[in-house]
């Protein structure tokens, strides 16, 4: 039997011992904190137990939905609550797009979102010609004009990648996007009515996926927390050397499901060249603030149970938050789970916005809410309000990724028994991250 250690016990690390114990290894997950999920994360506001990290999956995109199943862990999907876009100080109907790209120009121009010349160079399409890859935002804005960029691209990327549209890869983080707006005539047909839902959860929280992974790998493997790992080197003919604060692990094979930076410090002698393109992956800091608020309260139910699944902010509106979300309003068990209460949450920060965040809880609470006073009107105060920080939360897909995670592959190929997987490579959503850890475990396998 293989002996493997894999490095991080979030989705990716404990997909990947999953698909290791399968096959056959015994297996060890050394995880820096206390708990297993990494972004999958839950928290408690006002007693009612909600994520404060991912709350959805791409359902259109299998891996979450089967692993989930797999698992025996019942999904949901969002209620037909629509989302809205705060700008030009009103909230305005979000219009059908692909990633911020519109893909009916009359349906925008009715929701107000544009200026008038806005409006017009959007009407008055000119088709880019990249010649390799291009960022999301100059595709979009060489199509539709600056201004599509500035009120669609700009807070649907946000809420993503909390990233800048004009340094997003298009390739590698909307390719159908790439090859959309590279055609004479846009048009995609609306999905129909009964198609499959766009997203899924976990009924109960998208904390319970990893939750129910960690505890299901069986007797061939350990999952050991607040076990930081600090130095790995290879074991000649062995495999490789594994340091923790408690001593050396040995492992025959290795998977590395750590963000870029730590994942760069551990290959520094180990795969040098991987290592230093592993250093040029930017990431992004974020917050989110969970509030409580009670649902008898004619005030607060006047300006949140509109129907609304909450707002995104374009960044250049200038407002503290990038986006809420009403979770109540959103997800039925979130709504059923709070008992009287209407649980909501806001998210700040973007990429290079990190000095925003270095602020104590409290004034991330109270910029949340007067943001949200301005958008719905909002005065109630909240029962809870629970802050999470992410930093260094977001991987971000600069122009080029695609390249550089070819070359990070192809020089950990050159180290036999290594693997890397997570958010950093293949796609930042959750599926896709599953997928990078299949794919890392049966490029060990052969």
């Amino acid at each position: 039997m293989s002996r493997a250690v894999v490095v991080g016990a979030g989705i990716a690390g404990l997909t990947a011992a999953r698909d290791l114990v399968e096959a056959g290894a015994d297996v060890l997950v050394l995880e820096a904190t206390d708990r297993p999920g990494g972004k999958l994360r839950a928290g408690e506001v006002a007693g009612v137990r909600v994520d404060v990290g991912a709350e959805a999956m791409l359902h259109r995109r299998p891996e979450g939905s089967a692993l989930a199943a797999e698992l025996g862990l019942p999904l949901t999907h969002p209620t037909p609550a629509a989302s809205r876009v705060w700008t030009r100080d009103a909230l305005r109907r979000l219009p059908r797009t692909l990633m911020g790209a519109p893909l009916d120009l009359d349906d925008l121009a009715a929701t107000g979102i544009l200026s008038p010349d806005g409006l017009d160079r959007a009407r008055h399409q000119e088709v880019p010609h990249p010649a390799d890859d291009v960022s999301v935002g100059d595709l979009v804005a060489g199509r539709y004009g600056a201004e599509v960029v500035d009120r669609l691209v700009e807070p649907l990327l946000g809420g993503v990648y909390a990233g800048q549209a004009c340094r997003i890869s298009a390739r590698s983080a909307a390719p159908q996007l790439l090859d959309l707006l590279t055609r004479e005539q846009v048009s995609v047909p609306a999905p129909p009515a009964d198609g499959p839902p766009v997203f899924a959860a976990v009924d109960g929280g998208m904390w319970r996926l990893p939750a129910a992974l960690a505890a299901g790998l069986g007797e061939h493997a350990e999952v050991r927390y607040d076990a930081p790992v600090t130095g790995v080197r290879r074991d000649p003919g062995r495999g490789f050397l594994v340091t923790t604060p408690t001593g050396d692990e040995h492992a025959e094979l290795l998977v590395l499901a750590t963000p870029a930076a730590p994942t760069a410090r551990l290959l520094a002698d180990l795969a040098p060249t991987a290592a230093r393109e592993l250093e040029q992956v930017g990431y992004a800091s974020v917050a989110l603030v969970t509030f409580a608020f009670r649902a008898d309260d004619p005030a607060v139910v006047d300006a949140l149970d509109t129907g609304a699944s909450g707002f995104l902010v374009p960044p250049v509106d200038g407002r503290r938050v990038k986006a809420s979300t009403f979770s109540f309003a959103k997800w039925d068990w979130v709504r059923r789970a709070g008992e009287g209460l209407l649980v909501l949450r806001t998210s700040l920060g973007r990429y290079g916005e990190e000095d925003t965040l270095q602020v104590p809880d409290d004034a991330l609470v109270r910029a949340s809410r007067a943001d949200l006073a301005a958008a719905t009107g909002l005065a109630a105060e909240p029962v809870d309000a629970v802050v999470q920080r992410w930093g260094g939360g977001l991987p971000q897909y600069w122009v080029g990724h695609a390249d550089r995670v070819a070359r990070i592959r192809a020089a950990v190929a050159e180290v036999p028994g290594l693997a890397l997987c997570g958010a950093a490579y293949d796609g930042v959503g959750i599926p896709a991250t599953i997928g990078s850890a299949r794919g890392a475990v049966t490029g060990l396998l052969g």
